[in-house]
């Protein structure tokens, strides 16, 4: 995988190789069997769509905003205890998919251990990877952990193909088994402390902010007096915008295109997420925090716009732009929420999980609405064009209210002082 070998200018330790490796496995093993849920669910149980969108929307908003809970125990029994505790939650969960398959109650408990093992593992798992790291590091270890999990959700469903439906059980039996493996692993792990940096990491990282506060122009200086929340408030908004095209992009492209240009539209968004967020991860660290958000959201406004277009064409390019989207928000987001918390780094991405997971829900809820008016009024290109309109009016709108913000707090007292002239 690219850069794996070394981050910045130094070589990785035999613990984070071990969590890269991990990371794909926990994916790989994860993907198998996640995206099938929905045909499991209806074509094997019989449970009806609404039930079926219902329990997944709750599985998903537990998976994300549980992140929280997640750090809360690591800040109690330690990191490396946290993934332990999580993986072995996921392996049940996994494992409970096998008397499931027989009894639609147990397969829905089975889904939701899975998803709270998630929730608890990847706060703890991304605070170890980057636990002693200066913040010159983190940008690298960040994209790196990033190309991991995705290269595993880019191979996972064609892997498990052949098998989810003619053999589930010997499915759900080899992804148990993985995730004993990875978990057995972890025993080995040293334990870390989780501190959220050293204080000259934490002097470093304020000055930065506060220089890519004086560089930027208004929409920065309104962001940085948002202190804490913003970071928070534009990944919440960054993965709405994007989870529509996760969700409704099947729907779009196939009855315009096949399933084959459609698997390889996905393959291809996935490497090019997999090769390219490293090879950036420093380059977006060093962008004024304004600079990426305009980049950012910028891409995903022209990504679905061009979407409307339809066609081979007009997919493949807006999926491209997608991607670049993703790349800068998703890993900018991180990293400067990161900068301004002076919490634990599990803490910080426990926060990051809960704005991913109410951007995703909000998503789900009007998503469907719109599409389906869309459907219905024969006018399917619109929706994209709708949320080519969301992608820039909402973080407009946020960043309006920082301003704002700013100036009510410079007009009570000493914020004044530091108004950006």
């Amino acid at each position: 995988m690219t850069g794996l070998q070394s981050v910045g200018s130094r070589t990785l330790t035999g613990s984070q190789l071990f969590l890269l490796g991990g990371s794909f496995l926990i994916t790989l093993g994860s993907f198998a069997v996640l995206p099938y849920m929905s045909v499991l669910l209806h074509d094997r149980f019989g449970l009806g769509l609404g039930v079926v969108g219902a329990v997944l929307a709750v599985a998903s908003l537990v998976q994300f905003s549980g992140g929280v809970v997640g750090a809360a125990l690591a800040a109690r029994i330690g990191l490396r205890a946290t993934m332990l505790v999580a993986l072995a939650v996921r392996t049940a969960g996994f494992a409970a998919f096998v008397p499931g398959l027989t009894r639609p109650v147990v397969a829905v408990a089975a889904l939701f251990l899975v998803s709270c093992g998630a929730a608890l593992y990847l706060p703890a798992n991304k605070a170890y990877l980057v636990a002693g790291c200066g913040p010159e590091r983190r940008p690298g270890l960040l994209a790196e952990s990033g190309s991991a999990f995705n290269a595993g959700i880019a191979l996972g469903p064609p892997a498990a193909a052949p098998f989810v439906l003619t053999s589930p059980a010997g499915l759900f039996t080899g992804v148990a088994v993985l995730f004993a493996l990875v978990g057995a692993g972890h025993v080995l792990l040293p334990s870390v402390a989780d501190e959220g940096g050293t204080a000259e990491d934490k002097t470093v990282e304020d000055k930065t902010v506060e220089d890519r506060t004086g560089e930027a122009d208004g929409v920065a200086a309104g962001v940085a007096a948002g202190s804490g929340l913003p970071p928070f408030a534009f990944t919440v908004l960054a993965v709405y915008v994007f989870m529509f095209f996760q969700h409704y992009l099947a729907l779009y492209a196939v009855p315009r295109t096949s399933t084959a240009f459609y698997g390889a539209v996905l393959m291809g968004y996935a490497i090019l997420l997999v090769v390219a967020q490293p090879l950036l991860a420093r380059r977006l660290a060093a962008l004024p925090y304004a600079t990426a958000l305009r980049l950012g959201f910028g891409a995903m406004a022209a990504g679905t716009a061009v979407l409307a277009l339809g066609g081979r064409a007009g997919i493949a390019v807006g999926a491209v732009l997608l991607c670049l989207g993703e790349i800068v928000l998703f890993l900018k987001n991180d990293l400067e929420a990161l900068a301004r918390s002076a919490a634990p780094s599990a803490t910080v991405f426990g926060r990051q999980r809960l704005a991913a997971g109410l951007g995703a829900f909000a998503a789900a809820v009007v998503g469907g609405q719109l599409y389906g008016v869309a459907e219905r009024a024969a006018a399917v290109p619109v929706f994209w064009l709708v949320v080519s309109a969301q992608a820039v009016v909402l973080p407009a709108l946020l960043v309006v209210w920082a301003r704002g913000s700013a100036r009510r707090r410079a007009g009570d007292g000493p914020v004044a002082a530091h108004r950006p002239r």
